[in-house]
């Protein structure tokens, strides 16, 4: 999402841009483009892109995080971090996609019992998902304390780099690894169920960047990010009902009120997630996360929205069966 924070460091942007350089502008459109033709390309092709294309930005954006804390005075161990968010999400894949196959429905004398397997299946893929990362969080924890053992005392506060470690996994990770869930639902993957939350989180964005230019006079959280107004979170609000209606058309078997529900979370908890990150960066002095989209910042920055939404909307299809 995007994000209006103003710089904390004292260093100059206005700077003119080299001649005959592309203009920032130029720069977001060109890189917006390339950036939404792989998300979309890769949701779309099949479960294999998806998940590549998802593992590698939820490593990226967990890399990026690391970077921020060393830039607040910590020191995380990035390379076990990262490799542990890996084996989280490959865990997660593979429990959706090869475990327990839905496709096949089972009888029971004769009699199918597809649909309440399935549910059954989806809470214990979850289940096994969150044994695997209780697993995997406490290896990391203690690869990073011996970590600091062997680095004391050059490193003054070793605990708190093992808390940023894990920090960032429950902070990033996970909540990434959640899109599957998401994608997979009961009965399989469906790229619709994404693009169907791409498009009510950009719809979220895209209203609320309207309406707070329009009528924004407000302020929402003026110390953490003074660009955002109420009333560009209304705009947004109302945005995103609309286009959870709409998604009716693509996704025409799901209720009316299933789409709403997902509609309001998304109005609720992407600018939550967005005002998060501002909170974090602020916190530690930086602008962007990165710097991997020219135009764009990082990959955090553009996926920050995720990483509220998506532990409220998994629970809700968990309950929703």
């Amino acid at each position: 999402m995007s994000d209006s924070t103003p710089p904390i460091t004292d260093a100059a942007t206005d700077t003119p841009a080299a001649k005959g350089g592309p203009s920032n502008l130029r720069l977001r459109v060109i890189w917006g483009v390339i950036g939404a033709a792989a998300l979309l390309g890769s949701v779309w092709f099949s479960p294999w892109t998806f998940g590549l294309f998802f593992a590698f930005v939820q490593a990226v954006m967990l890399w990026e995080f690391y970077r921020m804390m060393r830039a607040g005075g910590y020191a995380p161990a990035t390379w076990i971090g990262v490799g542990a968010s890996l084996i989280i999400f490959g865990v997660t894949a593979f429990s959706f996609q090869w475990m327990y196959p839905v496709e096949s429905p089972l009888y029971i004398a004769g009699q199918p019992i597809h649909d309440m397997i399935t549910a059954y299946r989806s809470v214990e893929r979850l289940g096994f998902m969150a044994a695997v990362t209780m697993v995997v969080a406490l290896f990391t924890s203690v690869i990073s304390l011996l970590k600091e053992l062997g680095s004391w005392p050059d490193q003054k506060q070793p605990f708190a780099n093992v808390g940023a470690a894990l920090g960032g996994l429950f902070y990033v990770s996970i909540p990434m690894c959640l899109l599957i869930v998401i994608a997979y639902g009961n009965h399989g993957y469906d790229y619709r169920r994404i693009f169907a939350l791409l498009f009510l989180i950009w719809a979220s964005d895209i209203g609320a960047y309207a309406a707070g230019k329009t009528f924004g006079k407000h302020k929402m959280a003026p110390k953490i990010s003074p660009g955002k107004t109420w009333e560009g979170w209304a705009g947004g609000f109302v945005m995103t009902l609309i286009v959870g209606w709409a998604i009716g058309f693509m996704l025409p078997d799901l209720p009316l009120a299933h789409r709403l529900v997902a509609a309001g979370v998304v109005a609720v908890f992407a600018p939550l997630g967005d005002l998060a990150e501002s909170m974090l960066k602020r916190s530690v002095g930086v602008k962007d996360s990165g710097s991997i989209m020219p135009g764009h910042g990082g990959l955090l920055d553009r996926f920050d929205a995720f990483l509220l939404v998506l532990p409220v909307l998994a629970l809700l299809q968990l309950l929703a069966g």
